[in-house]
């Protein structure tokens, strides 16, 4: 077995395309070797800024023989039919075999290949791999026709340290490969994969990218402490700094504290974007310190002070950049910066961003006078007190915590004038620079007008939630700004035919309607599916497709619970009811109905109901028509008949009123109590008996059975 090691040295590779580059180099290898018929007992892959490469483990010395049999036409077929199969064996008729068969001679070819040398596999295998390269973006250097990320300027190939020849374009393979651009000159001889890493590392290049990432992590970690201060955790930076370096080097440098007058999520973001620094805190206030980590790429002599200086400098640039748009920015109201949102097209058939804050104002007041935010006992989370507040019951909802008029209408104010500064922001010479900070940049600008703190919240925290683990907002007019925001966005793209179409979802639908699945279910607030339509018309004043719309919904919500281990045919077993379109309210439900059928009983009683069902569907099929209900018969009924009867006229009721009340888990156990009956009620009573009237009324028992269950769940939906 054979050891193979192939480099190949560029121009810098941009830090995000590396760890793909370096997958697909890996990928595209094996399926070259593979067509081949070789296989490697492992492969090791390497990047740097300057190289991609490989250390492939284990190859044979040459591919097997192989030897192919193909049955053709019969030996008496027409010559056209003969001709098309010597064509795809790229044999003649003299080389076939003839072999007699139970319906005549066939011509059979039999096709032998010999075993290759690898070398002679890999020497056109490489020149193929870097012909077929997917790079994002790719050049030419000079004249030559090979693309690569950045002019490719060597390549080493040894098998067993021996050379492949390869020949890709003006560039060939040798024994010789570069090291650090800075800190070792001319080239370096490499003998294999054995000694590739170690000459690499004593040329101050670190071949290996997580021990790159290592070093920066471990290293900035240690400066801060050694300085008093604490690393804010960066994994993203760490990476794209090992993607910036060969030889990282972690520093420790400071600004002007002056600057901190600046929002530190400006700060950091400028560190960040502009400079790849890391930012760092005051251990014992967990503020932002005046002071960064860089990482260099020597280990300069003078412990990089001079490295230091430089950074410090251009640093102090960029946030004196950052410190006028501030300065600025806080010159002009929010108010008077809204006014400018007409100038800024939202989508050319829905109008201005202007247009849009507007229908968002409407829509949150709405939300809020309509009593659907915040609900008429708030959450205990939502962080509202009252001198006479009573403490939260278990369902975590506080019954003191209810809204008067004067109240509501104070907070339809607040929520409306939340929603009408949302926006202005995006017009800030701030936002304009870190488009990121939209919402967070507004929040501030309204604290420093003196606006109130629950206004400059909203205004913040109005996109929440972005994604699957943002933080949900809990604040009465924040959330009624974040919902109406995200309801115009959906019903506006929904009214215009904008619907997401299989991985295609340019406007973000699918995010805006998660992030009002969970507005909704963690802030317990009711709103059915009905009245989300008359919020969509609000703010789309056109008709929409609600049987699409819930359908929608459906898919949102079976995707937002599924990493909750909530199972998607429950949701649909409720769904199917028809007239449960209140989300918090079936959520609830599906979760009640998922703990019932993971016990006994429930997996029995569903067992039953699914017996009961499937006989009702043949026999209303065969009769052409449904069963009434069966309340009592006119016959002396088995004691099996009768038992069931007096469990189905106590369960009953008892379901419904438990449903009524919202009590799940009560109507789940009124349920339960119809297990026993119906087994014994299938071991012992014939359903399809010979009497008509014996027949009708237990079928009648079997709807009653089916209607029951059907007060919780439609249990033909269920799986298992």
């Amino acid at each position: 077995m054979a050891d193979f090691l192939l480099e190949l040295l560029s121009e810098e590779i941009p830090a995000r395309m590396q760890e793909k580059a370096s997958a697909d180099l890996a990928r595209m290898f094996e399926a070259q070797l593979a067509e081949a018929g070789l296989k490697a007992a492992g492969i090791e892959r390497f990047v740097t800024p300057r190289r991609l490469a490989l250390i492939v483990r284990g190859l044979p010395a040459e591919t097997e023989a192989v030897r192919e049999e193909r049955r053709g036409p019969r030996a008496d077929a027409p010559e056209q039919a003969l001709a098309g199969f010597l064509k795809s064996t790229g044999m003649t008729r003299d080389q076939l075999e003839e072999r007699e068969e139970a319906k005549g001679r066939f011509l059979y070819a039999v096709i032998e290949k010999p075993g290759r040398a690898t070398a002679e596999v890999l020497a056109e295998a490489i020149p193929a791999i870097i012909r077929d390269f997917a790079w994002p973006k790719s050049m030419r250097s000079g004249y030559s026709a090979q693309r690569w990320v950045r002019p490719l300027q060597g390549i080493v190939a040894l098998l067993d340290g021996e050379l492949v020849e390869i020949d890709a374009g003006d560039v060939r393979s040798g024994y010789a490969t570069q090291g650090h651009r800075f800190l070792h000159e001319g080239p370096i001889t490499i003998g294999g994969g054995d000694d590739y890493a170690a000459k690499l590392r004593a040329c101050h290049v670190i071949v290996d990218p997580k021990e790159r990432q290592t070093i920066i992590r471990d290293g900035a970690a240690r400066l801060a402490a050694e300085a008093g201060l604490k690393l804010v955790p960066d994994e993203g930076l760490v990476a794209e700094n090992a993607g910036l370096t060969e030889w990282p080097v972690p520093l420790l440098g400071r600004f002007d504290p002056a600057f901190l007058n600046v929002p530190p999520e400006v700060i950091t973001l400028t560190m960040r974007t502009n400079q790849k620094y890391f930012a760092l805190t005051e251990a014992s206030t967990g503020k932002l310190a005046p002071n960064f980590i860089c990482v260099a790429n020597i280990d300069a002599k003078d412990g990089g002070e001079k490295i230091v200086q430089g950074n410090q400098k251009v640093l102090a640039a960029r946030l004196s950049d950052a410190k006028f748009f501030w300065e600025q920015d806080l010159k002009i109201p929010l108010a008077t910066q809204a006014q400018k949102l007409d100038q800024i097209v939202f989508h050319e058939k829905l109008g201005t961003v202007a247009d849009k804050v507007e229908r968002v104002a409407k829509l949150a007041r709405w939300l809020v006078e309509e009593g659907i935010v915040p609900p008429p006992v708030m959450p205990a989370k939502a962080g509202i007190h009252r001198a006479d507040a009573a403490p939260s019951d278990a369902a975590g909802m506080d019954p003191s915590l209810r809204w008067g008029d004067e109240e509501r209408k104070a907070l339809a104010d607040m929520a409306e004038q939340a929603a009408r500064l949302c926006k202005a922001d995006l017009v800030t010479g701030m936002v304009g620079e870190f488009p990121e900070l939209q919402g967070v940049m507004g929040g501030y600008y309204a604290r420093a007008e003196g606006l109130p703190d629950a206004i400059a919240d909203a205004i913040r925290d109005h996109y929440k939630p972005v994604g699957q683990g943002d933080e949900v907002p809990s604040a009465p007019a924040t959330v009624a700004v974040s919902l109406a925001d995200k309801l115009d966005s959906l019903a506006s793209f929904i009214s215009i035919d904008e619907w997401p179409t299989g991985s295609k979802d340019p406007f973000a639908l699918r995010r805006s309607a998660l992030g009002i699945i969970r507005l909704i279910l963690e802030n317990g607030l009711r709103l059915p599916v009905g009245r989300l339509v008359e919020a969509f018309l609000i703010a789309a004043d056109k008709r929409l497709d609600q049987e699409r719309l819930l359908d929608f919904f459906a898919d949102r919500l079976k995707v937002q619970q599924r990493e909750a281990g909530v199972r998607h045919d429950l949701i649909d077993a409720v769904f199917a009811l028809g007239g449960e379109d209140d989300l918090v309210r079936l959520l609830a439900r599906v979760k009640a109905l998922q703990g019932f059928i993971a016990t006994d009983n429930g997996a029995n009683l569903l067992a039953g109901y699914k017996r009961a069902a499937n006989i009702l569907r043949i026999e209303e099929k065969k009769d052409g028509r449904a069963f009434a209900a069966t309340s009592a018969v006119a016959y002396d009924p088995l004691p099996e008949e009768a038992a069931l009867l007096a469990v189905l006229a106590g369960a009953e009721p008892a379901a419904a009123a438990a449903v009524e009340a919202e009590d799940f888990e009560r109507a789940m156990a009124a349920l339960a109590a119809l297990r026993a009956p119906i087994d014994a009620f299938f071991d012992k009573v014939t359903v399809n008996d010979a009497d008509p009237n014996k027949r009708t009324a237990r079928l009648g028992m079997l709807t009653r059975i089916r209607d029951a269950v059907h007060r919780v769940a439609d249990f033909s939906r269920i799986e298992g």
